[in-house]
């Protein structure tokens, strides 16, 4: 029962995967060609996800379970905020094929998982409100507009990795402008005398 509990799991994440694959190259795809991807049978993507919106619902959810996992990953109680939300930045940019499709497929864009406010989310409040307290982002930022900063920049990051672009340098440019963007005023004049003082070296 356990190795078969195993097996189902498996065969359920290669769907899954092969789904965002395939989806993310064509929107129109069918069960046939993510089965074809997956390595199985068209019967088995129907025992596992009978119609379409079942299998779109499902990636949803896969989603949010990666986002919470990313999340988790990067500390965000962790060191100053602007570095805990770098992290964050750089756990996100990994999940792009995914949350690409998510952005981009008209039959997800209203999928209700979105709307509900998760624990990720609240992560992110509580870091905003960290670091105001503590000076390091800007307060007039509030933490709605910075979480739109961060999915609006790594929308950009993944469609200009898309066009061609290396994704070492795209994450840098990435988290460059996200630093820049969010800084109090405090931590841009010194980012700036620092420069400064390394152009005097």
């Amino acid at each position: 029962m356990v190795d078969e509990s195993r097996t189902r799991a498996r065969t359920r994440r290669a769907i899954l995967d092969a789904a965002v694959t395939v989806l993310s190259k064509d929107q129109g795809a069918s069960l046939s060609d993510v089965a074809a991807v997956a390595g199985v049978g068209r019967t088995t993507v129907h025992r596992y996800f009978p119609e379409r919106s079942d299998l779109l619902e499902a990636i949803g959810a896969d989603l949010l379970e990666k986002v919470a996992a990313a999340t988790a990953r990067a500390k965000l109680a962790e060191g100053p905020a602007l570095e805990a939300i770098d992290r964050l930045c750089q756990e996100y940019f990994e999940l792009g094929d995914g949350l690409m499709l998510m952005f981009e497929l008209p039959e997800m864009m209203n999928w209700a998982g979105w709307e509900e406010e998760t624990e990720a989310d609240r992560a992110l409040t509580r870091l905003v409100e960290r670091g105001h307290a503590e000076g390091d982002i800007d307060p007039e930022l509030d933490a709605p507009w910075v979480q739109q900063v961060l999915w609006s920049l790594l929308y950009a990051a993944w469609s200009h990795i898309r066009d061609g672009a290396p994704k070492h340098a795209t994450m840098a440019r990435c988290l460059r402008t996200l630093r820049k963007a969010l800084a109090s005023d405090v931590d841009r004049r010194d980012g700036q005398r620092g420069v400064g003082r390394d152009l005097q070296r």
